[in-house]
């Protein structure tokens, strides 16, 4: 990361935590994080200047949720399309918002979990436009 680029981001974090106490970092100097309500969905901001709103299940859940009670081994591709069958309903209600105000979607699976991830990039030299769509994020998916 440039100077510049580190010096825009220690304001923009410094006037984020300030509004959002809320916002921890992943590690000293990366990205911020916070929920969003209590419905499980996760708002960060990255150095890079993205704000990504995702919402996700972690596959152990899944496995619960399928299993009722018995030790049928599940297989991995039948984990993940259970998966995006149980977050859909919640993707659903913020979708076309989110879309509509300039985020892309997209789908990220791995061995432990199935996330749907709503990005977008903002401009780290206009703290005020960060803070902005910040409180947007929190305004429009975290009050449900």
């Amino acid at each position: 990361m440039s100077r510049a680029a580190s010096s825009a981001w220690a304001a923009v974090t410094d006037s984020l935590r300030k509004a959002f106490p809320q916002l921890e970092a992943i590690e000293p100097g990366g990205a911020l994080t916070m929920a969003l309500g209590h419905e499980g969905w996760l708002y960060e901001l990255t150095p890079d200047g993205r704000v990504l709103c995702q919402y996700g299940i972690d596959l152990d859940d899944v496995k619960s949720l399928m299993s009722d009670g018995t030790t049928e081994d599940l297989g991995s591709d039948e984990l993940a399309k259970q998966a995006k069958y149980y977050i859909q309903p919640a993707v659903s209600k913020f979708r076309a918002l989110l879309l509509q105000s300039g985020f892309s979607e997209e789908t990220d699976m791995n061995d432990a979990f199935v996330a749907v991830t709503f990005t977008r990039p903002v401009d780290l030299g206009k703290p005020e436009s960060v803070h902005s769509l910040t409180a947007w994020c929190v305004r429009t998916i975290g009050q449900t």
